[in-house]
C-alpha cells in the first residue's frame, strides 16, 4: 500500500469516526496500521488505540499506545506527549491511576509551561489529571485542575471547553453542589454542540441524565437518556450503550416495570460482554437477580448472584464480594417475608452477618467524612441493620448478643432506620470500597474498640478495631463470623490486638 492510499485511507477513518461509526473507523485505522509504514503507522496506531477505548476495549488500548510509543521517533514532540495523554485515559478506564498519573507528568514535562503551539495537547493533559484527581475522590485538587484547564481551553482551544466545563459540573455534583452541577452540565452541552462534537453531545446527555437519576429527577433524565443511547447504539459503542441500557433498566425497575427492566439489564449485559466490560457485567448480573427474585424465580437470581460473585472473587474485589452477600441476603430476607415461614434464616444469616462485619470496617479506612457517611449511609449501616434482623429470626440469641456486644464496644446502628417498608432496590451507583491496605498508615491511634469507633467516626486516622474477648478463656465477640469474612474475602476486618471486654 502506497504512502498516498495510506492518507486516504486514514482520512476515511477520520471521516467514519465524525460521522459516529467508530466500529469502522477502527477498522479503516487497523488496515492502515498493518500496511503502512514510519510515521503514517504510527499514526494509525494511534487512532486505532483511541477508537478501540472509545468502544470500550481498554486493554488493546493500552497495548496499542504502548506499541506506538516504542517505535515513535525521539524527535516526535507532538505525537509522543500526545499518545502519553491517551495512554493515561486508557489506564484510568482500567483502574492503573499509579500508570496513568506517570504518563501524564512525561506528557506534561513534554509540553513544557507556556506556548501556543501545544495548547490543545496541554488542555488535554490537564483534563486528564483532573480525571486522575477525580478517580482519587480528591475533589479540591480537582476543582484547582478543571479550572486551570478551562483557562487553558478558552485561551488556546475553544473546541475543547465543554471537557472542563463537564469535569466541574462532575465535581460540584459529587460535592453535593447541585446546581451549579447542573449550570456547568448545560454549558458543557452547549460548547460541545456549538464545537459540532457528537460524540461529546452524547456523551453529556447520558452523564447529565445520569445526574438527574441519581437525585431522584427522574422524568428530567429519560429524554437525556433515549437520546444518548440512540446515538450509541447506531455508532455501535458498546460499552456506553450499556451504561444507557442499564440506567433505563433502573428507570423501569422503579416503576415496577419488571418485564421492561428485565428486557434492558439483559441488553445491559450483552453490550458489556461484547466490550469485556467484566465489573459492568457483575454490577447488572447482581440487579438483574433483583428482579428474577422479585418476579419469582429465585433458582435464576441465585445463578446470577453466584456469578457475580465469581467475577469479584476472581479479580480479588473482596469488599465487591461482601457487596453481593449483602444483597444476596437482602433478597433472602424478601423471600422469608413472602413466604411467612423462618425456614432459610439460617442461610441468609450466615451470609449477612460476615458480610456486614467486613463492610462496616470499612469505615476505619476512608479518608474524609464525606466518604464515610456516603458509605455509612448506603452501604454499612444496611448491612448491619440486617445482620441484626436475620440474626433474631434466625432464633440464635449468642450471635445477636455478640452483634450487641460488638456495635456498644463502637458506634451504634440505628435500627429505627431500618426501612422494612420500602421495596428492595440497589442504588444506581455505590460508593467504591476503598483498595485493600488503605488502613494503617503513618500517623493513626492505636486505641481500644470504643475509642476507635469514635475516632472512625470523627475522620481520625485508627486501624482496623481491635478483637473483643469477652470471657476469661478468651472467647471472642463474633469469632466465627470474623474468621469467616476473612476467608471469604480475602482480607482483614479485624486487627490482630486482642481487648478484653469483661
Amino acid at each position: 500500500m502506497d504512502d498516498q492510499t495510506c492518507r486516504d485511507l486514514l482520512a476515511a477513518g477520520a471521516a467514519a469516526y465524525a460521522r459516529g461509526d467508530v466500529a469502522e473507523a477502527l477498522r479503516t485505522f487497523d488496515e492502515v496500521a498493518s500496511a503502512a509504514t514510519g510515521d503514517l503507522r504510527t499514526s494509525a496506531i494511534i487512532n486505532a488505540a483511541s477508537m478501540s477505548d472509545e468502544l470500550g476495549k481498554h486493554a488493546k488500548a493500552v497495548d496499542l499506545y504502548r506499541e506506538a510509543l516504542a517505535v515513535m521517533p525521539a524527535g516526535a514532540i507532538r505525537m509522543r506527549p500526545a499518545a502519553l495523554v491517551n495512554l493515561s485515559q486508557a489506564l484510568q478506564h482500567i483502574g492503573d491511576l499509579d500508570g496513568a498519573q506517570d504518563a501524564l507528568e512525561q506528557a506534561r514535562e513534554l509540553l513544557g509551561v507556556d506556548g501556543e503551539d501545544q495548547g490543545d495537547l496541554r488542555v488535554a493533559c490537564l483534563l486528564s489529571l483532573t480525571a486522575v484527581a477525580m478517580h482519587r475522590q480528591q475533589w479540591a485538587h480537582a476543582a484547582d485542575v478543571a479550572t486551570e484547564s478551562l483557562d487553558a481551553a478558552v485561551r488556546f482551544a475553544p473546541g475543547l471547553a465543554g471537557h472542563p466545563l463537564m469535569n466541574l459540573a462532575a465535581i460540584h455534583f459529587e460535592t453535593g453542589r447541585f446546581d451549579l452541577s447542573d449550570d456547568f452540565a448545560g454549558q458543557a452541552l452547549a460548547a460541545f454542540e456549538t464545537a459540532g462534537d457528537v460524540n461529546a453531545v452524547a456523551e453529556t446527555q447520558q452523564n447529565l441524565g445520569i445526574m438527574r437519576v441519581r437525585t431522584g429527577r427522574l422524568d428530567d433524565a429519560e429524554p437525556l437518556l433515549l437520546s444518548s443511547q440512540t446515538y450509541f447504539e447506531r455508532a455501535g459503542i458498546g460499552h456506553r450503550a450499556g451504561i444507557g441500557s442499564k440506567v433505563l433498566a433502573f428507570l423501569a425497575e422503579g416503576r415496577d416495570e419488571a418485564e421492561r427492566a428485565s428486557a434492558l439489564y439483559r441488553r445491559s449485559l450483552d453490550y458489556f460482554r461484547g466490550s469485556g466490560a467484566v465489573l459492568d457485567v457483575a454490577d447488572v448480573e447482581t440487579r438483574l437477580a433483583t428482579v428474577a427474585f422479585a418476579e419469582g424465580r429465585p433458582d435464576e437470581g441465585e445463578r446470577l448472584l453466584a456469578a457475580a460473585f465469581a467475577t469479584y472473587r476472581g479479580l480479588g474485589l473482596g469488599l465487591h464480594c461482601a457487596q453481593v452477600d449483602f444483597w444476596h441476603a437482602t433478597l433472602l430476607e424478601s423471600a422469608l417475608a413472602a413466604s411467612g415461614t423462618p425456614d432459610g434464616a439460617a442461610r441468609a444469616t450466615a451470609l449477612a452477618v460476615p458480610a456486614a462485619i467486613a463492610i462496616d470496617a470499612v469505615r476505619y479506612t476512608l479518608p474524609n467524612g464525606r466518604q464515610r457517611e456516603q458509605w455509612n449511609r448506603e452501604i454499612a449501616d444496611p448491612a448491619m441493620q440486617l445482620a441484626f434482623r436475620l440474626a433474631y429470626a434466625s432464633g440464635d440469641a449468642r450471635l445477636v448478643a455478640d452483634l450487641v456486644e460488638a456495635q456498644c464496644a463502637g458506634t451504634t446502628v440505628d435500627i429505627g432506620r431500618a426501612g422494612h417498608g420500602t421495596p428492595l432496590r440497589l442504588p444506581l451507583q455505590l460508593p467504591d470500597p476503598p483498595p485493600v491496605g488503605a488502613a494503617g498508615t503513618d500517623g493513626s491511634f492505636l486505641l481500644g474498640a470504643a475509642l476507635a469507633g469514635v475516632a472512625a467516626g470523627a475522620g481520625l486516622p485508627v486501624p482496623l478495631p481491635p478483637r473483643l474477648a469477652v470471657t476469661s478463656d478468651g472467647r471472642i465477640v463474633l469469632g466465627s463470623s470474623i474468621a469467616a469474612a476473612e476467608e471469604r474475602y480475602g482480607r482483614e476486618v479485624r486487627d490482630s490486638r486482642v481487648v478484653p471486654a469483661w
